[in-house]
């Protein structure tokens, strides 16, 4: 490979060219991502959905991307309790917006690869070429057991050795005329599956282990990093290049954030602690079931469940559009990350604001001439 670097697949999007990409995590569950009695109502509805859809279509953003979600934490608020399906709600979201991608999720435990290779096929066409996969490995046991769809025995590098084999399969799908393929869990026998997408569809992960970096390094385009700390994310977006690198392969990498926007930074400050004072714990401690943290029960918490308690599932940006500005443009510097999710506790109140006064100033600070996509 000599000192040049492997060159991104072109997808339409900032990053092509050494931008940002910048999207929406959708709010398809009821309560969002905020574990409090005191937080914005967000019901997780369609007509919800449809209003934060076309308002990231509007302002300018990246992407939307819907979770997959079968159970929720419960809870006084029920937390997620009402959720949406992914790809049903996304392709109606592709209907209702012109530009922006539209990404769902897929769970590679729950669904066969061909039926898969169909939906986003499908979602293709309703989109114009702006569909993208979030492929998700499975990792939360009771979510699946519910419905008899949890795979006993399949341990966690198994689970991507299941991957591996199904998003093989959906890419040959999406590409030849009959594919046969034999694997440990899936079958295919001269399977057949028409239209093509236009183009392919864009495909993300957040497989951070190094079985799922290695995953999605071979087989992703795009990978999700945990953590707000700048240094932490540069480390772990270094790495994940570079494994990606050792392929070939060019690795876009993303986190998340949820903004929090106030008057004055003590305003947000303020608003925050409110939502720290109306803390679930119940549904604090149905998510904690649900990743497996019993620490609690032992008379401590690791470091992911005292983040939780601040009520924030993902780290946070407090204050004014001018300072929400200087911190996510010093994390995009610092980071050297190639984009970020977005997450409010009110999307209809913020996006409008987020449009108007911070993704202008990211644009310019993070400049970029999008191409079309070039690959098929």
């Amino acid at each position: 490979m000599g000192n040049t670097p492997p060159a991104m697949d072109p997808f339409g999007l900032p990053s092509d060219t050494g931008g940002k990409d910048l999207g929406v995590f959708m709010p398809i569950a009821n309560g969002g991502w905020i574990l409090s009695k005191n937080a914005p109502p967000i019901d997780g509805s369609y007509e919800y959905n449809r209003k934060v859809a076309k308002l990231a279509d509007e302002i300018g953003l990246d992407f939307i991307m819907s979770m997959a979600k079968y159970r929720g934490y419960g809870g006084e608020t029920e937390h997620w309790r009402y959720t949406l399906d992914a790809t049903a709600c996304m392709s109606a979201l592709a209907e209702a917006t012109s530009r922006v991608k539209v990404w769902t999720t897929v769970h590679t435990i729950l669904q066969n690869p061909a039926v898969t290779a169909k939906m986003i096929a499908t979602l293709d066409q309703i989109s114009h070429g702006r569909a993208g996969l979030n492929v998700v490995t499975g990792a939360y046991k009771g979510e699946f057991s519910q419905m008899g769809a949890w795979p006993e025995g399949v341990d966690h590098d198994a689970r991507y050795d299941l991957a591996t084999e199904w998003i093989q399969g959906i890419k040959a799908l999406w590409t030849q005329d009959s594919v046969t393929m034999k694997g440990k869990y899936f079958t295919l026998d001269d399977c057949m599956s028409d239209p093509k997408p236009s183009t392919r569809p864009f495909l993300v992960c957040a497989g951070t282990s190094r079985r799922g970096m290695d995953f999605t390094s071979q087989e992703m385009d795009a990978i999700f990093l945990s953590g707000g700390d700048a240094k932490e994310l540069y480390k772990a977006s270094r790495d994940a290049k570079e494994v990606a690198a050792t392929y070939g392969r060019a690795m876009r990498t993303y986190s998340m954030m949820t903004i929090l926007f106030g008057e004055t930074d003590e305003a947000a400050e303020r608003e925050a602690a409110y939502y720290r004072e109306g803390l679930d714990e119940g549904a604090l401690r149905g998510m904690m079931k649900a990743y497996g943290f019993l620490d609690a029960e032992i008379g401590k918490e690791n470091a992911f469940v005292q983040k939780s308690r601040s009520t924030f599932q993902t780290p946070h940006v407090l204050g004014t559009p001018k300072t929400v500005i200087e911190r996510l443009s010093d994390l995009l510097e610092e980071s050297q990350i190639d984009g970020l999710m977005l997450i409010f506790p009110d999307y209809i109140k913020s996006l409008p604001i987020f449009g108007a006064e911070v993704l202008p100033a990211l644009r310019e600070r993070f400049p970029s001439v999008v191409k079309e996509p070039a690959h098929v």
